[in-house]
């Protein structure tokens, strides 16, 4: 049975940043703790992502999706140590009124034999990923704001 994980996030940090860094498909292994390690190949729509595991193991993702317009992003992914027959994520960034943004990463999942355990292992790993990623982009705008201060 189709499954629907939703991790939703709001920054203080502009939709147009949040988005260039998703939208630049790599760096998960930043962002992620669980991923040990990130390789793209290609560009854009069509390329892949590999992504090495922290514990062991290896996913590998087919870029689905870049939609700039709508700051959405979208992912399948093709290869995964887990019992899993579809997994499809989508993220979105949108604007928040007081110039920050929200994102919202929903993943689209199927596995072989449904697993609670498999389901929150997803949610907390891209809780802790969306986490990672605005602890990224604050301390690379501080080390911008002081390397300007000089």
């Amino acid at each position: 049975m189709l499954k629907k994980v939703t991790v939703s996030r709001t920054m203080s940090i502009s939709a147009e940043t949040v988005w260039a860094a998703i939208a630049g498909i790599g760096g998960l292994e930043r962002w992620f703790p669980v991923i040990a390690a990130c390789r793209v190949i290609g560009n854009g729509v069509g390329a892949t992502r590999i992504l090495i595991l922290a514990a062991g193991g290896e996913m590998t993702d087919r870029i689905e999706l870049i939609d700039h317009d709508c700051r959405r992003f979208q992912y399948n992914r093709i290869e995964s140590p887990f019992a899993v027959s579809h997994y499809l994520g989508t993220v979105a960034v949108g604007e928040t009124v007081d110039g920050g943004s929200v994102v919202e990463w929903v993943v689209d999942i199927e596995a072989e034999a449904e697993s609670q355990d498999l389901l929150e292992f997803v949610r907390q790993a891209i809780s802790d990923g969306v986490a990672g990623l605005e602890r990224d982009l604050l301390a690379s705008a501080a080390s911008r704001s002081a390397s300007e201060a000089l």
